[in-house]
């Protein structure tokens, strides 16, 4: 009965090997998904930081140079120049107040890709009635890592619509 048990224990541990293969696998090509979520979440806080601080700049630096940014109601804003420029006009807006956080971060096994996805809420200054309106929604960005080691975003689309069930 002894020597089933340690036959039964061997085997499994025989059948874990493979798992274990593949994680030191993983981490001898360098990716490591968990640090790079955990990067790509402190990246979106510190971009909530300067839609606060109104810094334009540092904003437009989020975004690679090929980048696309949709927002809800306006036209697809496509390369480094022209986000710069649309970036510049909506933090110019002094009702501005942004506020946004992922709901799912995913990474993608090589390690060059990923994405979040989140919801917002967003003050701002109705162009038709020049007053303060609130508005909520969803968006996607896709993220790139540039050959410095840093994180870019390379898609940003923001729809609106309801905030996500609590």
């Amino acid at each position: 009965m002894r020597n089933l048990a340690k036959i039964a224990i061997a085997a499994s541990s025989l059948l874990l090997l493979p798992a274990c293969d593949k994680s030191q696998h993983s981490k001898a090509d360098g990716v490591d998904t968990a640090a790079i979520q955990t990067m790509l979440r402190d990246n979106e806080t510190r971009w909530n930081g300067l839609y606060k601080a109104r810094d334009a700049a540092a904003l437009a630096a989020i975004y690679a140079n090929d980048a696309a940014l949709a927002n809800p109601g306006a036209p697809l804003v496509e390369g480094g120049p022209a986000i710069t420029t649309a970036v510049g006009q909506f933090v110019a807006d002094p009702n501005l107040d942004v506020q946004f956080a992922s709901d799912r971060v995913q990474v993608a096994k090589s390690g060059d890709l990923a994405y979040t996805r989140g919801h917002f809420t967003m003050r701002s200054t109705d162009p038709a009635t020049k007053q303060p309106r609130t508005d909520t929604g969803n968006y996607l960005t896709v993220w790139q890592k540039q050959a410095d080691g840093s994180w870019k975003a390379v898609e940003d689309f923001v729809v609106p619509g309801a905030p996500p069930a609590a």
